[in-house]
């Protein structure tokens, strides 16, 4: 799920909200509570407005939901707040109908007076789609994912039939137009809740303090500190097992590994130390196969980046299989391209990277740097499945370039600040990743490299080609996967000789939990879910064996 990049500037002016003193300044551990040590803070509570996986995992599937969404292990597009739709032979109209019985949250400083209708859904993607709308700039004005798929370009208009009837109007067909809508960033908003903020002249808070329909609703943020979230008790798929969830920033991946082994929280974000975590019984290990890549990027707009033998050499002289053994452990798949090989666009023909010093010499040579240069390194500060320490990779490739008479200077900030100034083209390489939000190969394609994403700063890289564009336009405006395959193959060949960035990892997604917390969290694409998450208590030890004596009820509808 879940890389997702613009962040909200004044979002770090809220330091708590909405809650009393005596209750925020306690972190219950109970049966009723789950507590995630969580790898870092949120840029905002709207994941229309970003593509960062911290914060899609703190808010998309806790706060909101999407008309439709992805389900069971064979990740088929299911019914959410749409029961059903329908579409054109043409695939140029989608007509989705929509659930009669779903609450938006109350919250301290909103009532809703009416259940969720077809204007919430206009007024969540028209704020996209429309520059006139009194919502498009409020928070910037950028919706990165939707503009690095062309939704504007796409979508013609949005119709409302009747009160629970809403129709998407398309320019053309597109084959991953119901993929983007199940993604974590397609959330829906109340307008109601917005009429009332214009009125208040608050609009931004419809950003900071979210409504939405989903399971949980947000009850306190301290920044850098927690992230509380009740229950919400209408939900229209029942109400969620546990009463409050918890996410206790800490950035540091020992102080979570110590938290956890301390029992201070119940699951953790990214552990290290695997070892430590098997040999306790009270704990448990787990692991999903993620659709993600782990890149260094180049930009290409800077020198010596813009200079594609430059950016080939040093592609060659990084040993990609030590950053594998070291930085994973050994427990990722060296990447072959940005495609992982779970990917039925994947393609055996396409020729992996190869780690050549005497080549990359050669063509740091020709390039007209046979003395070499000096280069930046921006390193993202936290820790993620597709990269578990950039600092140390960058380290690594540090030492690697040195044998070019490379010198390097590793660069981080603080994640929102690093996400803000790569946006801004800041930097000359960096290392970062992505992780999908749906199957579809298009999300590896489009997001990251389109010249598209370059207008938002989902791109890093700053490439822009025509050619590329091209093929993976021409990929989406057929449901022939022989022919999609054939320009995805046509595509990663220009990506392998254009060279904006060299694909390292494909890893798995690891998390810690106690082993009493019990329900599935981790998805194999998006962010993480704690509507099913429910807790076995109180653990005793009886004769050496961790025994679970309690089970919180289940509340489910059908």
């Amino acid at each position: 799920m879940k890389t997702k990049s613009t962040p909200c500037f004044f979002f770090g002016l809220i330091i708590t909200l909405l809650s009393g003193c005596s209750d925020s300044d306690k972190i219950s551990l109970d049966e009723r509570s789950i507590i995630y040590c969580s790898e870092g803070s949120p840029e905002t509570f709207n994941p229309q407005l970003i593509t960062s996986g911290t914060t899609i995992d703190a808010t998309s599937h806790q706060l909101y939901d999407r008309l439709i969404a992805y389900h069971g292990e064979d990740n088929t597009i299911s019914p959410a707040l749409a029961k059903s739709w329908h579409m054109t032979r043409d695939g140029k109209k989608i007509t989705f109908y929509l659930r009669k019985d779903v609450t938006f949250h109350q919250t301290d400083n909103f009532t809703p007076t009416r259940l969720l209708n077809a204007d919430d859904v206009i007024f969540s993607f028209n704020r996209i789609l429309e520059t006139t709308h009194p919502y498009h700039y409020v928070s910037g004005g950028n919706y990165p994912f939707f503009q690095s798929v062309e939704f504007n370009s796409l979508v013609e208009s949005i119709e409302k039939i009747n009160d629970h009837t809403v129709r998407f109007n398309l320019r053309r067909s597109d084959s991953s137009f119901l993929a983007n809508l199940a993604t974590d960033f397609a959330v829906i908003l109340s307008a109601e809740y917005g009429q009332q903020l214009s009125k208040l002249n608050k609009p931004h808070e419809i950003d900071t303090l979210p409504v939405g329909t989903g399971p949980f609703k947000l009850k306190e943020y301290r920044v850098g500190s927690l992230i509380r979230y009740y229950r919400h008790e209408g939900y229209w798929q029942g109400k969620a097992q546990i009463e409050q969830l918890v996410y206790d920033i800490t950035p540091s991946k020992t102080s979570r590994l110590t938290k956890l082994l301390a029992r201070e929280c119940d699951v953790s974000s990214y552990p290290i130390a695997h070892q430590k975590i098997r040999d306790r019984k009270d704990l448990q290990l787990e692991s999903m196969t993620a659709l993600n890549i782990g890149y260094f990027g180049f930009n290409t707009k800077k020198p010596p980046f813009d200079n594609k033998l430059v950016r080939q050499a040093v592609s060659l002289a990084i040993n990609r299989q030590a950053l594998i053994d070291t930085v994973y452990s050994s427990e990722a798949t060296l990447a072959k391209s940005i495609l992982p090989e779970s990917s039925w666009a994947f393609n055996e023909a396409i020729p992996s990277p190869e780690y050549d010093l005497a080549k990359a010499k050669a063509l740091l040579d020709l390039a007209g740097y046979p003395d070499g240069f000096d280069m930046d390194i921006w390193a993202m500060p936290v820790q993620r499945s597709y990269n578990p320490n950039a600092v140390t990779m960058a380290k690594l490739i540090q030492a690697d370039l040195k044998k070019l008479n490379v010198n390097v200077n590793i660069i981080s900030y603080e994640w929102a600040t690093f996400l803000r100034r790569l946006a801004m083209s800041e930097h000359q390489t960096f290392l970062l990743g992505w992780s999908a939000d749906h199957p579809d190969p298009d999300n590896f394609f489009t997001p990251i490299l389109s010249c598209s994403a370059t207008n938002t700063g989902n791109n890093r890289t700053f490439w822009c080609n025509a050619a590329y564009d091209e093929l993976i336009q021409k990929a989406l405006q057929t449901t022939n996967v022989t022919k999609r395959k054939a320009y995805y193959k046509e595509a990663m060949l220009i990506v392998n000789e254009e060279m904006p960035l060299l694909p390292i990892a494909h890893s798995r997604r690891y998390q810690a939990r106690g082993a009493n917390i019990i329900g599935e969290i981790l998805p194999h694409f998006g962010g993480i879910n704690f509507y099913s998450v429910n807790k076995n208590i109180p653990l005793k030890t009886i004769n050496g064996k961790v025994k679970a004596t309690k089970s919180l009820p289940v509340e489910q509808s059908n």
